[in-house]
């Protein structure tokens, strides 16, 4: 009974000063003073400063990675087919260059060839001195024929004049 008394007394104080703060000790006051003041909400703690900060960085330097990296990984691919596309232009080059080597080398080749067959000046003056030699001498021996021709002709000339029968050989 006494504490139902307390209560009426605490229910009328509550009533006169609504402001006034109220100490109890009791299990009992506190559920009361529990009840009468209805349910607390839970309030979400908003993000802080510092933790937005820390959010808001991570999340720019992911994005700004992931695009230098996406751009990195395109500049390299432009680099490498520029790099393949040289590499193919030196081989075809190199190809013609090769074309060209076994073409000299086949030149050369057919020159030596052509070095070694053919006849040096002096193999041709020295052959010119033969065949001016052949020519002398076989204008010499035309000369020679050419005079026993014309005395045989003489001879016959003479014999048909005379009528003689002395030939002469």
């Amino acid at each position: 009974m006494a504490s139902s008394l307390r209560c009426l007394s605490l229910a009328r104080n509550l009533s006169h000063s609504s402001n006034a703060r109220l100490i109890t000790t009791s299990s009992m006051l506190k559920n009361e003073a529990s009840a009468n003041l209805g349910t607390v909400q839970v309030q979400k703690r908003p993000i802080g400063g510092f933790r937005g900060g820390i959010v808001g960085f991570l999340f720019g330097f992911s994005l700004a990675s992931s695009l230098a990296a996406y751009h990195l990984l395109d500049e390299y691919q432009q680099a490498s087919a520029a790099l393949q596309a040289s590499v193919e232009e030196l081989k075809q080059s190199t190809e013609k260059v090769s074309a060209h080597v076994r073409r000299i080398e086949s030149v050369e080749k057919d020159l030596k060839a052509l070095r070694d067959a053919s006849a040096a000046k002096e193999d041709i003056s020295r052959v010119r001195a033969e065949v001016k030699k052949l020519y002398d001498g076989l204008h010499v021996e035309f000369l020679d024929l050419r005079s026993h021709v014309w005395g045989i002709q003489q001879d016959v000339h003479k014999l048909s004049k005379k009528e003689s029968t002395s030939v002469r050989i």
